[in-house]
Parts: C-alpha cells; sequence; structure tokens
C-alpha cells in the first residue's frame, strides 16, 4: 500500500503492505507488485472516504458482477 503525504510542500510515498488479488471467474490473474501497490492504493483510498468504516479495517472485498 502507498499513502502519500506532504511535508515541506514535497510529497512523499510512505510504504504500507498491503496484499491485492483478483480474481476473475475464481481464477486468479498475476499482479507485479506496482499493479498490487496502485489497486491497494485507490481501493483504500475511496475506503477512507466511506462514512461508518473503521480507519483501522484489516480486510475488504469488492465484488464486481456483470
Amino acid at each position: 500500500m502507498v499513502q502519500l503525504g506532504v511535508q515541506l510542500g514535497v510529497i512523499y510515498l510512505k510504504e504500507v503492505e498491503i496484499d491485492v488479488k483478483l480474481l476473475i471467474d475464481g481464477k486468479e490473474v498475476p499482479l507485479n507488485p506496482y499493479v498490487q501497490k496502485v489497486f491497494g492504493a485507490v481501493i483504500k483510498g475511496m475506503i477512507s472516504t466511506l462514512k461508518g468504516v473503521d480507519e483501522n479495517w484489516n480486510h475488504a472485498e469488492l465484488v464486481l458482477d456483470r
């Protein structure tokens, strides 16, 4: 996971470990470390804006059906 912060007008990245898995129709799609970081950061950022979600959550699932 990547957290963004600002210090003296400079943006820095702080690494936070997060496990990201992508399953399509039950099959795991391999993700390189960069893609895992991007997915993790985007999804964590969206979750953090939701009201009523504990900021110390440990597990999240997102299910998309079409």
